[in-house]
């Protein structure tokens, strides 16, 4: 049994905070790597950083000190590298530097790939920590799910609904008129799903690097919240830990109308041979949200028919350059928000894989006003109920302009900007509100107009 296969096992019913953490390896065997990959990628960092001393390369490239020495002095033997001097009695301290043949042989390991960094760590290892940390695994119930839409105003059989969707893993469906939440409740989903988990930097597939970890959808843990003040000491973070994995809070990937069908496939980089995870990669272990859906340049139909067998499976297809397919783990909750009408963008067959389906409509009067008043408190603007009546009688009944949820908040701002050039306190007078209102439903009011006079 390997090391990784031990902890997973021993850890399957664990405290569900990260419990499961990647042991470090303590053998070349156990980093589920050839020592001429290990090799190789330290040849490269000399290559690129130029001397470095025993720790700085084990710190590069993350893997334990007694595998880094064990392959340092093979290279010292056969003089691919060279001990420039020391900065210390141990061999952490020793300064090391590429002889001819070392970077003779480091160019020839740029020709595979130009990867310098963290050890990948094996697809196999890969597939196993995503699946040991599985959305799957997660689970809510009605008071957590209040407690995590209680920023915004929800009506309580959204609430039941948004439950067993979130439970689900799987996906979910948010459609509607703009202006009313979807995106919002998308991004409190996943804000929901909380808790954190291990990702690796990168992954090796047969000779191949897979980069995975991006900071601009992964969030690293602080030291704080690694070690929280009072928690028991068997719950801290682990000194041992395999450090070619980042702990991060669960992911939340977010792509709008820039998404193509070839983002959801491998990048890969033909000057550094390397290849980029795509979305669905990066959101393992979390949340997948697909805003605008319907406003990609690739047509709606072909999108989601890239998801079918993911959907069903929960497993994905990845194809190198060269032609070779592998699965990956489809492992975390898709969410599609659009304002287009479904029925326009997919047919009945493909609605039918979307598990859950969720009509995001416009807010009653009361929902309205209780969003109003909060965002009143949002800006310190004092709240009253006339300014409310005002705008219903004035544009909503007046001019036949549908209320959205995003309205109080835009109207707000505007009556804040207003009140900031005139340099005066912001009151919601019919003056103000009608100065932020003509702006803001400028547009809106015409078409409404338009369509009342052309009814008639």
């Amino acid at each position: 049994m390997s090391v990784v296969e031990k902890v997973v096992r021993e850890s399957a019913g664990a405290a569900p905070r990260s419990a499961q953490v990647p042991p470090s390896p303590v053998t070349v065997k156990d980093t589920g790597l050839s020592r001429e990959t290990i090799i190789d990628l330290l040849l490269k960092t000399l290559y690129v950083q130029g001397a470095r001393t025993g720790q700085q390369l084990t710190d590069s490239i993350c893997l334990p000190f007694d595998i880094v020495d064990e392959q340092l002095l093979w290279l010292q033997e056969r003089r691919f590298i060279e001990v420039r001097r020391t900065t210390g009695p141990s061999r952490g301290g020793y300064v090391f530097d590429l002889g001819n043949a070392g970077r003779e042989r480091a160019r020839d390991a740029f020709e595979a790939n130009q990867y310098v960094g963290a050890a990948p760590v094996p697809l196999d290892t890969f597939r196993t920590w995503i699946e040991n940390q599985s959305v799957r695994h997660l689970h809510t119930n009605r008071e957590r799910v209040r407690d995590g839409f209680s920023h915004l105003v929800i009506k309580e059989d959204v609430l039941e609904a948004l439950g067993p969707a979130i439970n689900s893993a799987s996906s979910l469906f948010l459609y509607g008129d703009p202006g009313n939440g979807k995106t919002v409740i998308a991004e409190a989903i996943a804000t929901m799903f909380g808790g954190d988990i291990y990702i690796p930097r990168a992954v090796d597939i047969d000779g191949q690097v897979m980069v995975v970890y991006d900071p601009v959808h992964h969030k690293p843990l602080s030291d704080e919240e690694q070690q929280r003040p009072g928690e028991a000491e068997w719950l801290r973070e682990p000194q041992d830990v395999d450090r070619r994995f980042v702990h991060i809070r669960r992911p939340v990937v977010f792509v709008g109308g820039e998404l193509s069908l070839e983002q959801l496939d491998l990048q890969y980089d033909e000057f550094t041979k390397m290849y980029q995870a795509p979305f669905q990669v990066k959101a393992a272990g979390g949340v997948l949200i697909i805003d605008d859906f319907g406003r990609q340049l690739v047509a709606p139909r072909d999108l989601l028919n890239r998801w079918i067998v993911p959907l069903e499976k929960r497993i994905d297809y990845l194809t190198l350059h060269t032609g070779v397919k592998f699965p990956v783990p489809f492992d975390c909750l898709l969410v599609f928000a659009t304002n287009l009408e479904p029925h326009d963008l997919v047919d009945e067959a493909f609605l039918r894989r979307i598990r859950y389906k969720l009509n995001v409509i416009d807010p009653d009067r009361e929902q309205w006003e209780e969003i109003f008043r909060r965002e009143c408190a949002n800006r310190s603007i004092p709240y009253t109920a006339r300014a409310v009546d005002y705008i219903y009688m004035r544009y909503y009944e007046g001019k036949g302009i549908p209320p959205r949820s995003c309205h109080p908040r835009d109207i707000l701002d505007h009556i804040l900007h207003a009140a900031r050039y005139e340099e005066r306190e912001p009151v919601l007078t019919p003056e103000l509100l009608d100065h932020a209102c003509r702006s803001y439903f400028l547009i809106m009011a015409h078409r409404a107009m338009n369509a009342s006079g052309d009814a008639a």
